[in-house]
């Protein structure tokens, strides 16, 4: 899950300006697997959204594109094995936000859903696996 996590957040600096997030909100984005993480900033959704489009992981109607989505997990290391669940949760969470009309907000909530169900499940990742792996990579550059 880390590997996911640490991929998809390579979209980050692209999005924020389109998604208008200052640089403190895009520090605490990558807090978003701690406990006390706040899901309060549509700019936060809206980061979210463009990283995304960004991936090519949304439909036209802003909603999961699924084959993509699992394509894009199963290009992680244990991807094969996260990959179906990953998108299950995913569409669970939308099906429970899907009359939210702002897709900013709505793709906000389906985060926090969805961190939430990985939390429940226990794959999410620790912030020590995260700040480690982020550590390992700076070192190599």
């Amino acid at each position: 899950m880390k590997d996911v996590t640490l991929g998809f957040g390579e979209a980050l600096q692209h999005c924020r300006e389109e998604s208008q997030l200052t640089e403190d909100k895009m520090e605490e984005f990558f807090h978003f697997w701690r406990e006390d993480f706040k899901f309060e900033e549509r700019a936060l959704g809206c980061a979210i959204q463009c990283m995304s489009r960004h991936f090519d992981l949304l439909t036209d109607t802003h909603r999961m594109h699924r084959e993509n989505t699992d394509r894009f997990i199963k290009s992680f290391p244990n991807g094969e094995v996260l990959s179906q669940q990953m998108v299950d949760m995913i569409h669970a969470c939308e099906a429970q936000y899907d009359t939210e009309p702002d897709h900013c907000w709505r793709i906000l909530r389906v985060a926090e859903c969805f961190k939430a169900s990985c939390q429940q499940r226990g794959i999410a990742p620790t912030m020590e696996q995260l700040m480690a792996e982020l550590i390992m990579e700076a070192a190599e550059r």
